[in-house]
């Protein structure tokens, strides 16, 4: 945290871009690095780059790097598909092999990097930092809001609607093109307008054998490949580069789609060099946000510091994020079990909220909010009290439930100070209880037959 003292020297700082750093291997040892387009364009428009290498041990360390004013990632190996709703049952063995020996360079998982960029994201979500998620970088993004990604796009998208495009090109790393079209009224609509035609039609360059297969439910699409695979994607509730606001999610390059010719002598990032004039307008509208966002942290003033006073105390503040805290550890600890293949297995589901007893406390707090809220009849409680992890004095609940109903307002209060995303997690989180909670009321009935 940036104590009020520090708040003026921060002022000469110009805003931070974290971008994370790619692993590869050069004379038998580890090397990181960042493509140097990126950095380019960023310093370009009036942001520092700043890398957080990938190595052990960053994860934990990501306080060290703040104030934090936008993130931008991009390039890296497939992300782990544990860490999603991953169905790879249309994938014959032969298919995975072939996968395998195709993109052997991307199919390595990095846990490391997964886990340091995935942190960034949600906090990027959390406080609404702008973030450009280029190729991987968008994949991430997806992720970390409950999207899930193709293993292999040709082998499982292609083969579905029978249409072919080359998404990867080994050969041919900066030239390779192929088609996309544009959503109109969306932002990259705007940025490559003018050179738009009545097909909506641009040539990008990409670098892919994975891709957004379910788009999380907060974000629209902005492209699409002629095989339909979603091409970009940004959140309409989080975009107004004037305020301040930019989460947006690249699948394509638009860094390298530059004029062959043009490479080897360019040095700047130049409209001049560029495919279309609207190439670099992600990296200028992403750091615009970037900058607004950095006048927003030091407080353009006292006003909005005084309005976030009286709307959402510090107190609250806290509470919320222990609340969120609370329910995404449960879920963790749900979606680990369904990921484990228990997924029809209530029971595991249930045991491992039992079982997880350095986590009692930060679970406690989600059931002391369930607790206190009205929104619940007397059947829901009777299922949630079968969830002895959650609920565990029916009796205490039950008298909650009639006599402390000053306490909606409260929740409401503290619904009302999250985000959007934040409110559907929350949801999300219930409704699993719930279903998980009926599944085991109803094998408890069989079982009493």
């Amino acid at each position: 945290m940036v104590g009020g003292g520090a708040v003026a020297e921060l002022s000469s700082v110009l805003p931070r871009v974290l971008i994370v750093s790619s692993r590869t291997v050069r004379k038998n040892k580890f090397v990181n690095f960042v493509g140097e387009y990126h950095l380019d364009l960023i310093v370009s428009y009036g942001a520092v780059p700043v890398i957080v290498p990938r190595v052990s041990g960053v994860h934990s360390l990501l306080d060290s790097f703040e104030p934090i004013h936008g993130v931008l990632l991009c390039e890296g190996e497939d992300v782990d598909p544990t860490l999603y709703e991953s169905d790879i049952s249309s994938l014959t063995e032969q298919d995975l092999e072939e996968i395998k020996a195709a993109h052997s360079s991307n199919t390595s998982i990095d846990k490391d990097k997964d886990s340091i960029e995935l942190q960034l994201a949600r906090r990027c979500l959390e406080r609404n930092i702008p973030y450009l998620g280029i190729c991987r970088g968008s994949q991430v993004l997806n992720v970390a809001c409950g999207g899930s990604l193709y293993q292999d796009v040709e082998r499982e998208l292609s083969r579905k609607v029978g249409v072919e495009v080359q998404h990867i090109n080994y050969g041919n790393y900066d030239g390779h093109r192929h088609s996309v079209s544009i959503v109109e009224g969306s932002p990259l609509h705007d940025w490559f307008n003018q050179s738009l035609e009545s097909n909506m039609e641009l040539f990008v360059n990409s670098y892919h054998h994975q891709g957004v297969k379910r788009l999380a439910a907060r974000f629209k699409p902005m492209a699409y490949a002629a095989d339909s695979l979603v091409e970009g994607f940004y959140d309409p509730d989080v975009y107004n580069p004037d305020e301040g606001k930019f989460i947006v999610g690249l699948q394509f390059h638009p860094e390298r789609m530059r004029h062959q010719q043009d490479l080897a002598a360019s040095n700047s990032a130049s409209d001049t060099v560029f495919d279309y004039p609207g190439c670099p307008r992600a990296y200028q509208e992403f750091v615009k946000a970037v900058v607004a966002y950095q006048k927003k942290l030091l407080g353009s003033g006292k006003e909005i510091q005084a309005k976030q006073k009286e709307e959402f105390t510090p107190r609250m503040e806290k509470q919320r994020q222990q609340l969120m805290h609370s329910f995404s550890k449960a879920k963790l600890l749900y979606e680990e079990q369904r990921k484990a293949g228990s997924v029809h297995n209530s029971n595991s589901a249930i045991q491992a909220l039992q079982e997880a007893s350095e986590n009692q406390r930060e679970l406690e707090v989600g059931a002391e909010f369930l607790q206190s809220t009205m929104p619940l009849n007397k059947h829901q409680v009777k299922r949630l009290n079968q969830m002895g992890a959650t609920v565990r004095n029916s009796s205490i609940f039950l008298e909650k439930l009639e006599t402390n109903k000053h306490k909606q307002s409260f929740a409401r209060t503290m619904l009302e100070g999250m985000h959007m995303h934040e409110v559907q997690e929350t949801l999300d989180f219930y409704k699993m209880m719930v279903d998980v909670a009926s599944s085991v009321l109803e094998q408890k009935r069989q079982s009493n037959f």
